[in-house]
């Protein structure tokens, strides 16, 4: 007999087998009820007294049964059972903390310390579904738009910005570092004739943070464009990507959303606005000062807030860095000296996505980086590739825990990490 997941389950004069874990035991005497739940859902078994016999919860299960008809339970069916088998005991005296309940109050570093237990409830790995949807969008998307997806290195020679903030490896006996980004590779495949090219990869950042928004191990979704008239065709790339992507959770994650509560967007029109005119606003409607060139996380807050009351959206494009706040690619505005042609996309009061026009030019490139005091052997394999007709290209990056935190509103970005790295947790 052919395993039938819950979510397939539908009426029959036939039996079907279910594999799962036992959700909930609820024994009454006579009659007693199991929640079984598997990947795809939970479902309700009637079972006779003796069937639940050494039953615990947590156990996993083998089950035979007829589907039927039940208004009152919660999908209208339920399997009345013929058969149970334990394939998978328990040992245990008590489990860390309940995985029945929708509501689960434990606090987050205990669900961390025993997270393949706090991933079996129902409302945890709800994150996961949402996340490989969005995953999913990127793929789905930038496929469709003749995108080609590419796998660069993470164990690297030198620093995407000069090495800072990078841990090191041990490389036989060779000082090598923990990719930042994949910011050269993927800017070298659009030299190497892809033109357009995406990544979904692992990213590292040895920061010294302990916060709600920071990791030291994080999913980046990379996007690199050729042929580009400037920063408004990426903004435009990333707009319309995003308006993809909600419809695309609509679809696939209803029942998700609906679990925390979130609406996405019917309509998405983000505004544009240069970081120095947004320091302005929140200096004379807030009082608050920005450090220079940025926007820390207080402003962006009550960023979100104007542009919320203004606009009607959760997005923001800030535009127009300084040339000193940015990396040493970045693109220079021609008609506004001392400013990039770059932009970060802030999201509910986060910046999720940093991006911009790169330097094209070989000599250009040369210079900024001799300008950086930087050495131009340590750049070389980068460098080689502008001698040959670079053209005019850029790109951007997501955050993927960091974005998936704000769709469904999270308060911790460990949350929306499998196997979360940051300052303190190297393990599980």
């Amino acid at each position: 007999m052919e395993r039938v997941y819950i979510k397939d389950l539908e009426v029959s004069e036939e039996e079907v087998l279910l594999r799962g874990w036992v959700h909930k035991i609820r024994d009454f005497g006579h009659i007693a009820f199991i929640m079984l739940r598997d990947k795809s859902g939970i479902i309700q078994l009637v079972c006779e007294k003796e069937q639940i016999k050494g039953l615990r919860l947590e156990n996993s299960i083998e089950v035979v049964g007829l589907v039927k008809e039940n208004e009152k339970a919660s999908k209208g069916i339920e399997v009345e059972v013929s058969s149970i088998e334990i394939v998978g005991k328990t040992y245990y005296d008590k489990l860390p903390f309940e995985v029945q309940s929708y509501k689960n109050k434990t606090g987050l570093e205990t669900q961390l310390d025993h997270r393949t237990i706090s991933l079996r409830i129902p409302k945890v790995k709800a994150i996961f579904k949402v996340q490989n949807e969005i995953e999913e969008a990127f793929k789905g998307y930038f496929k469709s738009h003749d995108f080609e997806q590419i796998h660069t290195p993470k164990i690297i020679n030198s620093g995407t910005e000069g090495g800072s903030e990078m841990f090191t490896v041990n490389y036989f006996n060779r000082r090598a570092f923990l990719a930042q980004s994949p910011q050269f590779y993927k800017q070298m495949m659009v030299g190497a004739g892809f033109e357009k090219v995406f990544e979904i990869g692992y990213a590292y950042r040895a920061e010294l943070h302990n916060t709600w928004r920071h990791l030291n191990e994080y999913v980046s979704l990379d996007v690199e464009m050729g042929f580009i008239k400037d920063e408004s065709d990426l903004m435009d790339v990333e707009e319309d990507f995003l308006r993809y992507m909600f419809e695309h959770l609509k679809e696939t994650c209803s029942e998700e959303l609906k679990l925390y509560g979130v609406e996405v967007p019917e309509e998405l029109k983000i505004p544009r606005i240069p970081l120095a005119e947004a320091q302005k606003m929140l200096l004379e409607k807030y009082g608050k000062k920005s450090p220079v060139g940025n926007i820390d996380h207080e402003g962006e807050a009550l960023l979100h807030k104007y542009i919320k009351e203004k606009y009607n959206s959760d997005f923001v494009f800030l535009t127009e860095y300084p040339v000193s706040k940015r990396p040493m690619y970045t693109m220079e505005d021609e008609k506004k000296p001392g400013f990039t042609k770059s932009f970060d996309l802030i999201y509910k009061g986060l910046e999720i996505t940093t991006g911009g026009q790169r330097i094209h030019d070989y000599e250009m490139l040369k210079e900024r980086i001799v300008g950086a005091k930087m050495k131009l052997e340590d750049f070389a394999f980068y460098l080689d590739t502008f001698k040959y007709g670079m053209p005019p290209h850029g790109g951007f990056a997501i955050g993927l825990e960091r974005i998936t935190m704000k769709v469904l509103e999270l308060s911790n970005i460990r949350e929306a990490a499998l196997f979360p790295r940051d300052i303190k947790r190297l393990t599980p």
